[in-house]
């Protein structure tokens, strides 16, 4: 019987209702019942128990999972809370189905931000240590330099974070444009950066997510295609194989 006991946030997110983080505010706000108790962080569940958000009963019944890009404009915000923020990421879209966004993408931003109802695919990408590519173009204030190039691509050191970020691939388009690749997710990563160096962004925009695309005008989403998926699938196999690999090694160091 213990075999078939998960935690809560696991299965919320497994059946596609939010990511493990946001199920964990959930149960700490207290709007997530088991069988109509309010469970502890940490409870788990059987195939038998109800479980219910905001009095709704949660399940996944169809078993099919969904996977969009979507091109999220100026002014929308990435967050499932729709009771909180009116330019919210759900109600633009109304897909009929309960999705949430894979990663953040800030509201001066635009371009692609995946969304899902597949939990463990979350994870997957989310998962820093995994290196997983993000593009982006970039426009600033002034005429960009080469010491700007190689002081981003460099890596920076952003106190308010204490972190450096890693080095990344920085190419310049125009005289105030460029493109910059990125394997890290830092809050608000390229506006720091570019802060650092005394420029300030004017726009930005994600053109690609790994073997993902912007390929559709700006409100709207699709589907991924089965080989869009099947790539992603071994992007993300091969990435987990060489973090396991690496903690192996680490533990035996």
């Amino acid at each position: 019987m213990s075999e078939n006991l998960k935690r809560i946030n696991k299965y919320l997110s497994e059946v596609g209702y939010c990511s493990r983080r946001e199920a964990d505010k959930l149960i700490e706000a207290g709007r997530v019942t088991i069988n109509g108790a309010v469970p502890e962080m940490g409870t788990k569940i059987s195939p038998t128990d109800e479980v219910c958000v905001d009095g709704k009963r949660i399940e996944n019944l169809d078993g099919a999972f969904v996977y969009l890009a979507f091109n999220k404009p100026i002014g929308i915000v990435c967050t499932t809370d729709t009771r909180v923020e009116k330019d919210n990421i759900i109600d633009f879209i109304k897909y009929p189905k309960r999705i949430f966004p894979i990663g953040r993408l800030d509201k001066p931003s635009e371009g692609l931000i995946l969304l899902t109802d597949d939990g463990d695919i979350v994870n997957k990408i989310l998962r820093a240590s995994n290196n997983h590519e993000k593009e982006y173009i970039v426009t600033v204030d002034k005429p960009i330099s080469q010491t700007f190039i190689q002081r981003m691509s460099g890596g920076i050191y952003l106190k308010d974070l204490d972190r450096t970020t890693k080095k990344c691939e920085v190419k310049k388009l125009d005289s105030q444009t460029f493109s910059i690749i990125l394997t890290q997710g830092l809050n608000r990563q390229i506006r720091r950066m570019c802060e650092y160096l005394t420029y300030e962004v004017e726009t930005l925009k994600r053109v690609r997510i790994m073997n993902i695309p912007l390929d559709i005008p700006v409100g709207e989403y699709r589907e991924l295609t089965s080989k869009e998926f099947n790539d992603l699938n071994s992007l993300l196999e091969n990435s987990t194989k060489i973090f396991q690999d690496r903690a192996r090694k680490r533990r035996e160091s």
